[in-house]
């Protein structure tokens, strides 16, 4: 499960994300916010932890019949002999545990910005709304749609 971990994590492409989302802010950030995030901050990896294990959770049926690699809730059940549900409860507490240590970031002074990690903490609420009940991101014609044209079509006056 580890070395299952290691590997998703970088592969969640949420690191990748996480640093590109920076180069809309302009003068905002700077040389030392890349480097920061670089170094694989804890709310980096926290942040990544509730990406891959969201994404997991709901998606590793589908991409079982796909006969896609194995996912974490394949990788602890077999691991540790349990059942489906009590691997997703198991991550369900881990995605707990990380959410706890993305808004610890905020509370303990870092090396970068609070707008650096403002965009840390959104990009992980991206992920709660594409993965809570289901995988909106393969299945983007779900709710994903509604919420795209809900905010380019719909606009609200201000």
């Amino acid at each position: 499960m580890e070395e299952y971990m290691k590997v998703a994590l970088v592969t969640s492409a949420y690191p990748m994300l996480s640093i590109t989302s920076l180069v809309g802010m302009e003068d905002n950030v700077r040389k030392e916010d890349f480097e920061w995030l670089l170094s694989g901050p804890k709310i980096l990896q926290a942040a990544s932890a509730v990406c891959r294990l969201m994404d997991d959770m709901v998606s590793h049926k589908f991409e079982q019949q796909r006969e896609h690699v194995s996912s974490a809730v394949e990788c602890y059940m077999r691991q540790y002999g349990v059942s489906e549900e009590q691997a997703c409860h198991k991550f369900n507490k881990q995605v707990e545990d990380a959410r706890k240590d993305i808004n610890q970031a905020f509370l303990k002074p870092t090396a970068t910005t609070s707008s650096v990690l403002t965009r840390m903490l959104n990009l992980a609420r991206v992920i709660d709304e594409l993965y809570k009940d289901e995988d909106c991101y393969t299945h983007a014609s779900t709710k994903l749609k509604d919420y795209v044209t809900s905010l380019f079509l719909n606009s609200i006056e201000i």
